[in-house]
């Protein structure tokens, strides 16, 4: 009995074991099993080592009121199983209740022919049903371990009739046999004695081998009804054992009816913790059926519960629903008892409250990615108030910015600035407030209202999050506005971007890198600027310069710098592009188009010329501590400068390299060669006409 209590506990325990613990603990709860499922073996042993111990007992009316029991329990238990086996046409769930009906049928009719009480029989009479009940039912048991495919299972469900009429056939065949005495007239009774025993060691063997076969089934569904017929099999394996060693009506050989009571015993407690949980039979073994069966009802029970978190999120709505109504149709569809239907409300509940979570931080991951695109002020508030709109719709939220030292809201309302807002607290109207900070300084404050109520706890933190991504973005747009319109006086506006990005590509200190440069400088200026006033002088340059520089940009072209009537520019960097002499080549064209149309009317302004030369160049931020020049110096510069005083008013001038990066997508001439200072040999250049499409 203290087998059975401490499996009673060891079970009553596991469900209420969660998460890490239960893992934790899983390794000494198995050792703690397997010894106490050593102990019977153990006290085989020793009886039958120490005959003096093994004390004999010979009460045949305690036997048939003993096995009979164990055979009533056995029966009750088979016909349940085969019940939720046939609500779910589960082969593995009727192949376990086959195993108890098996041993139901046989144990009781080794009752019934107990010797002494209703009738006279010989013990081989008597032990023959118990040998082959544990045969046929250890054979069934190793056979509901294996994997059941669709089609396996639907084979094994096709011939279940069949296989029970064959399993009464065989009962009704031993019963005949005993009743016509057949074994007693066998001549070699030794013979039969020892293929009995045999018999009962080959039954120990197959339960042994169908507990193994359960501990995968075990570890992937952690259930008691699993443990305990895993269990059962392990005792009816070592009451097959008993049978085959002890020494009849002695101590060992009552082991193996204690051992096969409490195999019976032990599941009926086990559905028996399993029915006071759930409230109802229905589902009690499911933990026991196929993959194919488990996946219907995951299904089922999922399509419940999507059902009643429908309906709670409708009523949410302001919907005339009735949950009540709901779960009952749900507890009728699918067989639920009243502390499952009321499990499936909670589950609903908890499910939707984690799907409207989940929804506002999916609202706040939206608000944060606004910090990262580069847009103006007002766009990006106005995203972010509609953002928390929808996460909490059914609240008020209201805008309001320090401007000049006043709050101002949006619905015109200002009052005096008096500090930071505290999120934790609401304000005098109930409001929540919620600051904008940026650089340490609250810039604004969202005022969040909830009707007939205040936030829970959960929904402040939540606000608070979104109040910090909406300061950082706002934050990050003021500085973008900046630093956007620093940057987009020299480049590009995807240059730009790219550099806030990941500055390290402007190559701060300087490096090497393959560029193509551009220099255009206005042909005559000196000659003009002597003859002209200075403010005609340098309205003709921020003419000149309004219309091409923007030639430059959009090409994706950096101005490095302005030389009086001189513009120098960059492509390749300080961000990679692979067709940087493509896009400077299309400048170098598009700039004398720009440049003639800024000078209509004046024919007297001089034109520009145009050098553009590739090659490598030191690119990098030239100069002190306190000022710093974005530029590219080198060969390269060198030679495009030399380039753009030989080109006539209207030209563009290409180096050697421009040229042969350009191939068959320029149509060029050959313009001659250029002596430049520190080369050897004179440099050939060519004049670009236009770019082919």
């Amino acid at each position: 009995m203290h087998v059975a209590g401490w499996l009673s506990g060891f079970l009553h325990h596991l469900p209420r074991t969660r998460g890490g613990a239960l893992r934790r603990g899983s390794a000494l709860r198995t050792v703690n099993w397997l010894m106490h499922m050593a102990l019977p073996m153990l006290a085989l042993w020793l009886l039958l080592a120490q005959p003096e111990v093994d004390l004999a007992w010979d009460d045949r009316a305690a036997h048939f009121v003993l096995v009979l029991s164990a055979a009533v329990v056995s029966v009750v238990l088979g016909a349940l199983i085969a019940r939720a086996a046939r609500a779910r046409d589960d082969a593995r769930l009727w192949l376990v209740s086959l195993v108890f009906i098996t041993t139901a049928g046989f144990f009781g009719l080794h009752a019934l022919i107990t010797p002494g009480v209703l009738m006279d029989t010989s013990d081989a009479e008597f032990m023959l049903p118990t040998r082959i009940g544990l045969m046929l039912a250890g054979v069934v048991a190793l056979t509901s371990s294996i994997t059941f495919s669709p089609a396996r299972n639907a084979f094994l469900w096709s011939v279940r009739r069949p296989l029970l009429v064959l399993v009464g056939a065989l009962m009704a065949a031993c019963g005949v046999a005993i009743l016509c005495g057949v074994l007693d007239r066998l001549p070699d009774q030794d013979r039969l004695e020892h293929a009995e025993q045999v018999t009962a060691l080959v039954s120990g063997a197959l339960f042994g081998a169908a507990a193994l076969a359960y501990l995968p089934i075990y570890r992937r569904r952690r259930a008691v009804v699993v443990m305990s017929v895993l269990t059962a099999f392990v005792l009816l394996g070592e009451a097959s054992v008993a049978l085959a060693l002890g020494m009849s009506w002695h101590a060992s050989w009552w082991l193996w009816h204690v051992l096969m009571t409490l195999a019976f015993c032990f599941i009926a407690y086990s559905a028996r913790i399993q029915f006071n949980r759930e409230g109802t039979t229905r589902g009690l073994f499911d933990s026991l059926a196929t993959q194919q069966t488990i996946a219907e009802l995951r299904r089922d029970y999922s399509a419940a519960l999507e059902a009643m978190v429908d309906v709670l999120e409708r009523r949410e709505r302001g919907e005339q629903v009735q949950p009540d109504a709901v779960a009952a149709r749900l507890a009728d569809q699918f067989e639920l008892s009243d502390q499952q239907v009321a499990v499936l409300k909670r589950g609903a509940e908890a499910l939707g409250a984690e799907r409207e979570q989940v929804r506002k931080l999916g609202t706040l991951v939206a608000v944060g990615g606004e910090s990262s695109v580069i847009q103006d002020e007002d766009v990006l508030l106005r995203r972010v108030m509609a953002a928390i709109g929808d996460a909490f719709p059914g609240d008020e939220f209201r805008l309001g910015l320090v401007r000049a030292g006043e709050l101002s809201f949006s619905n015109g309302a200002a009052c005096a600035h008096e500090g930071p807002a505290d999120a934790r607290r609401p304000n005098e109207d109930g409001a929540l407030d919620l600051p904008l900070i940026v650089k340490g300084q609250v810039t604004g404050v969202i005022e969040a209202r909830r009707r007939g109520g205040a936030f829970a706890d959960a929904d402040v933190a939540l606000l608070r999050s979104f109040a910090t991504q909406s300061s950082i973005a706002l934050e990050n747009a003021r500085l973008y506005q900046n630093l956007d319109g620093l940057f987009r006086s020299y480049m590009s506006p995807a240059v730009a971007t790219t550099l806030l990005a990941d500055p390290d590509q402007a190559g701060l200190g300087g490096a090497i890198t393959d560029v193509t440069v551009l220099i255009a400088d206005l042909h005559g200026f000196t000659a003009f600027a002597e003859t002209t006033s200075p403010d005609r002088v340098v309205t003709m340059l921020n003419t000149y310069y309004g219309a091409t520089v923007p030639v430059i940009l959009e090409t994706g072209g950096t101005v490095t710098q302005f030389l009086g009537d001189a513009v120098m520019a960059i492509w390749g960097a300080p961000v990679h592009q692979p067709d940087h002499a493509l896009r400077a080549a299309r400048a170098g064209l598009a700039l004398h188009v720009a440049a003639e149309e800024a000078a209509a009317g004046h024919p007297d302004w001089p034109r520009f010329r145009v050098g553009i030369n590739t090659g490598p160049a030191l690119v990098g931020n030239i100069g002190a501590a306190e000022m710093r020049h974005f530029t590219a110096i080198g060969d390269t510069t060198n030679l495009a400068s030399r380039l753009q005083s030989v080109a006539q008013p209207g030209q563009v001038v290409l180096g050697p390299t421009t040229s042969a990066t350009l191939g068959a997508a320029a149509r060029v001439s050959s313009g001659g060669w250029v002596k430049v200072k520190g080369k050897r040999y004179p440099v050939r250049f060519c004049v670009l006409h236009e770019l082919r499409p």
